[in-house]
């Protein structure tokens, strides 16, 4: 059993800014990220969501980090089910679906014609390989969004992400309460067993349709991922904010990290792999309070 703290990425502009986790004179790209793996064991890439993963990238990543440092990749927006605009595609793919753009502002997954689908499956995976290759990828991360729902044809769209990337770990998540509505939760968990796909337990403001409720469970017996975005009721749905850093504005308290640490422990003592990944991210919320938890947990926790 090991559980692995860290965030949902080690950039963002509002914890840069603040230069409260940075040493002075950690300044550059790789300066960041070196200085991140030596503090965290893991983290989740969001800028895969916005654009497709470059290969390059996930060479210097595995080139910065130590060998022990593990990755999770969010998948691109297009594959979740998302809007997409135009551009977030690669130039050539926007060029090709121009005619759609003219009279749409986004795209979506039904709306791509099958062999612009394969090429931009194919681009992904490339994307990501170098980190595969290296045994550093850890799960690809699909965070689908509301109106994602147990329908016949969603469920045939999570079948064709998992077909569609064999040999990878991936780990679903949920944004619409019919899913872990207290009825169908062994129905969800089950269908993920079977795709082979890890859970994914969220903390989040309990708002509504739009907000899961804590499920700890188990689907596969390699990983389980705790994703904690704070529980800031105000912005959780709130229209027309300009950063994640104003929806995911929370500071966890030391006791409600450690009554949140309580059932990850228990997880941690029947999958192999816990990743508990702070997903609050107004300067160093995140991180303050990722080595919180570590502390809390002790010796449990995984450090580089």
């Amino acid at each position: 059993m090991a559980i692995r703290v860290g965030t949902a990425g080690w950039t963002d502009p509002s914890l840069i800014k603040s230069k409260l986790f940075y040493p002075k004179g950690v300044s550059t790209a790789e300066e960041r990220l070196r200085y991140y793996a030596s503090v965290f064991p893991m983290v989740e890439v969001d800028s895969t969501y916005y654009a497709l993963p470059s290969e390059s990238n996930a060479k210097l990543w595995v080139e910065r980090t130590p060998e022990d440092f593990v990755w999770n990749i969010k998948a691109f927006r297009l594959f979740t089910g998302h809007q997409t605009p135009a551009n977030a595609l690669p130039k050539d793919i926007a060029e090709e679906l121009s005619s759609h753009f003219e009279g749409k502002r986004n795209l979506y997954y039904k709306d791509v014609p099958a062999e612009i689908r394969d090429e931009l499956w194919k681009r992904y995976e490339r994307g990501v390989r170098p980190l595969h290759k290296a045994g550093r990828l850890a799960a690809l991360h699909f965070q689908f969004p509301r109106w994602v729902t147990p329908a016949p044809d969603w469920q045939h769209h999570l079948e064709e992400c998992v077909g569609r990337l064999p040999g990878y770990r991936l780990a679903f998540e949920f944004r619409n309460r019919t899913w872990y509505d207290g009825k169908h939760d062994h129905k969800t968990i089950a269908m993920e067993r079977d795709l082979g796909v890890a859970h994914v337990v969220v903390d989040e403001p309990q708002t509504g349709a739009s907000s899961i409720p804590q499920v700890w469970e188990i689907a596969t017996p390699d990983l389980v991922i705790v994703r904690m975005h704070g529980r800031n009721h105000e912005t959780w749905d709130k229209k027309g904010l300009k950063a994640a850093s104003d929806r995911f504005d929370y500071d966890y308290s030391d006791a409600e990290l450690r009554e949140v640490a309580k059932p990850i422990v228990k997880l941690s003592r029947d999958v192999k792999d816990v990743h508990v990944v702070f997903n609050n991210n107004r300067e160093d919320q995140g991180q303050r309070n990722g080595l919180a938890l570590m502390k809390i947990l002790g010796k449990l926790a995984i450090r580089p």
